[in-house]
């Protein structure tokens, strides 16, 4: 990404406005849903805001920069303040992909109903309704540290949580990494993973733009 920073300046802040929004509106539905569910934890610890200042984590902010795979803040939460612990942690989880799903839904009804799909809006909006989808799928794996595996270990019968939470806690970064990095064939299995699933919903948010 860094390299369009001289090539297409415009298309960088753009590209970055994106990704800051994206993690902005992930973050806070975590910090909002776990305030909702009792939790007063993210609100103490001042994750309760869409200033982007708040979620963004340095390290992970950077590496989206250079390798575009990063992350942003984790939101905190207590368990025991929780009514439920496992699912309502599960339901916290879910709300960072959901709100990029919906975040993206806002977005594409405005290019389809509020402006022209060619319009000069309509092109700055595609790249924030890209990586939303992006964030919320790939967040949507079931292996820990990622959201997917709590919403994984929280819906799962209690005898078999307990053992699936362990093992992700465990083993989940690595498979993460194996996952991510393109070890063997030059192709990271992740792209192979998620490209068909993140095709499928940009036909429908963004019919016509240019497939992974």
């Amino acid at each position: 990404m860094l390299d369009t920073l001289f090539s297409n300046p415009a298309s960088f802040f753009i590209w970055i406005a994106a990704l800051v929004s994206a993690i902005t509106v992930h973050e806070f539905a975590h910090a909002w849903t776990a305030v909702k569910l009792g939790d007063p934890t993210p609100k103490i610890q001042g994750r309760l805001t869409l200033n982007p200042l708040a979620h963004l984590d340095p390290l992970g902010t950077l590496m989206l920069l250079v390798v575009r795979f990063g992350w942003g803040k984790p939101v905190q939460f207590d368990p025991y303040n929780l009514a439920n612990p496992r699912r309502d942690a599960a339901i916290i989880s879910l709300a960072g992909p959901f709100s990029n799903l919906f975040f993206a839904a806002i977005l594409s009804i405005i290019i389809h109903f509020v402006v022209t799909p060619f319009s000069l809006l309509a092109t700055i909006l595609t790249p924030f309704i890209f990586l939303n989808i992006i964030l919320a799928v790939f967040n949507l794996l079931p292996i820990h540290p990622l959201d997917g595996g709590k919403i994984l270990v929280g819906f799962l019968p209690e005898k078999d949580a307990h053992t699936v939470d362990i093992f992700l806690k465990q083993y989940g970064i690595f498979i993460l990494i194996l996952l991510i990095f393109p070890i063997w064939s030059g192709v990271s299995p992740v792209f192979t993973i998620l490209s068909p699933i993140i095709n499928f919903l940009l036909s429908i948010y963004i019919p016509g733009v240019m497939a992974l």
